[in-house]
């Protein structure tokens, strides 16, 4: 079967169809106060938002870091219980009113977008994410793309740069076995750089020999005339949206997975980055996972090419999300696991991610989304970016935190002139509930380093009682 060629599509200069997202934006070459992040003293970052929403987020936050709980909530959410009528409404609406509202936008665009309108009065923006993951078929991923153009269009009618960034899952998009399949062929090819792809696409570097291929121990067989029709059909889904996000002035962020699947989902989005990244500003952003040993690696290397090509490339920089899932391949198969041996080598690998995307944004060669919890992150990047004289409101640098986690960052940020948003998932309770059984057990530690949140809202609350009582004397 000849190689499938995506064609190049006529689209509008970007700086046009960008109009939303760069004219609130403008760069400036004003200093950044990075001392706002100086937590330490003084007026908390919380001082703007109203005493019931600190309340509640103190309880949360509260409830989240209690280990006994948090078990006992995932036994529930994995048990026979959320199959029984009798039970599974009560207990739906239980978790609605705990951990889904701490950390969810809502069930329908409707609630998400009165989240949005709350965040973006705080000075916030958001990331609009419909909670759709794992399609098994090209049925399923033909509904999911319609759901998520639904909630592109749907941002049109929201204040203007009031969202960010539309996202996607590829795993949503393209059956997770073709992706498994596309994935276990390209870690080959690495492995045997004779073997011929014939539907591979002019791309980015996917792989290196230091990325993890221990996945795929013999040769897979090529993909039939089948296969490579629905990755043609995955292709296509992807470029709609892409599109669509054109045509609303929204980039788009795609989401990372494990890495039994990241390398195809690499090969989808640096191909669609190759059609629509041809202008100053990038519209798909992919993302990295810092805790993978390889991630500066490819990073490096997918840059590079991009510059070479004339792609204006943009990176989400995370941490990661899959280390249990991780650590329990490789060790199943008897091979070290793919990320790094310490949390303590995993933020020294952020860092220097985040420094060499500020110095690229700083040259206007790139593009960084620097999702992140960790407060010394923060910090260091704040100040990386005010070294390399990177003003404020420059939109190739933004900003991340997900919904309900490191609000204090997020605000002390903002208070620095930095663009920032928050992730905000939104959907059906039982629809999302993959994504609070990732936050529950994979970001223990991110939970527990919420003490600093329960601190300065301690601290904010503290205060307003005081000055409560001293009006009343």
């Amino acid at each position: 079967m000849a190689a499938l060629r995506l064609p190049r599509k006529p689209i509008k200069t970007q700086t046009q169809t960008l109009t939303r997202l760069i004219t609130t934006t403008t760069t400036t070459t004003q200093s950044i106060p990075t001392e706002t992040l100086n937590f330490e003293s003084g007026d908390t970052p919380f001082t703007s938002l109203r005493t019931t929403h600190l309340l509640k987020s103190l309880l949360h936050l509260h409830l989240v870091t209690f280990d006994p709980l948090v078990d006992v909530g995932i036994r529930v959410m994995r048990s026979g219980l959320m199959d029984n009528p009798l039970t599974r409404k009560p207990l739906l609406a239980a978790i609605k009113a705990t951990v889904y509202d701490h950390f969810c936008a809502g069930e329908d665009l409707r609630e998400a977008n009165r989240t949005l309108q709350g965040l973006w009065e705080d000075g916030l923006r958001g990331i609009l994410d419909y909670g759709l993951e794992d399609a098994a078929d090209n049925d399923g991923c033909d509904r999911n793309l319609k759901e998520f153009l639904k909630t592109v269009e749907a941002t049109k009618s929201l204040p203007p740069s009031s969202v960010s960034f539309a996202c996607v899952k590829v795993t949503a998009i393209c059956p997770i076995g073709l992706l498994e399949r596309v994935s276990d062929l390209l870690r080959w090819e690495r492995k045997e750089p004779s073997f011929q792809l014939p539907w591979k696409l002019h791309s980015l570097p996917v792989l290196l020999d230091s990325s993890p291929l221990y996945h795929t121990l013999s040769k897979p067989e090529l993909l039939t005339e089948i296969e490579e029709s629905d990755l043609k059909l995955a292709h296509d889904r992807l470029s709609k949206l892409c599109e669509a996000c054109v045509g609303a002035g929204l980039p788009l962020l795609v989401d990372a997975e494990y890495t039994s699947v990241q390398p195809a989902i690499d090969y989808l989005v640096y191909a669609a980055a190759m059609e629509f990244n041809r202008e100053d500003e990038p519209i798909v952003y992919g993302t990295v996972q810092a805790y993978l040993r390889d991630a500066k690696q490819r990073m490096v290397s997918a840059m590079e090419a991009a510059e070479r090509e004339g792609v204006s490339l943009g990176f989400k920089l995370v941490r990661g999300a899959y280390i249990s899932r991780e650590t329990a391949l490789a060790s199943s198969l008897g091979v070290a696991s793919p990320i790094h041996g310490s949390i303590r080598e995993t933020h020294e690998c952020y860092d220097e991610c985040a420094s060499f995307m500020l110095e690229r944004v700083a040259r206007g060669r790139g593009s960084v989304v620097l999702a992140t919890h960790n407060v010394d992150s923060g910090r260091i990047a704040a100040a990386r970016a005010e070294e390399f004289g990177i003003g404020k409101g420059n939109p190739r640098l933004q900003f991340a935190q997900l919904k309900g986690m490191a609000d204090a960052l997020s605000l002390g940020l903002r208070n620095a002139g930095f663009m920032v948003s928050k992730y905000l998932p939104f959907g059906p309770v039982e629809q999302v509930m993959p994504y609070l059984l990732r936050r529950a057990e994979e970001n223990r530690g991110i939970l527990s380093s919420s003490a600093l949140d329960r601190q300065l809202i301690r601290r904010e609350l503290t205060r307003r009682l005081k000055q409560g009582m001293s009006g009343r004397e």
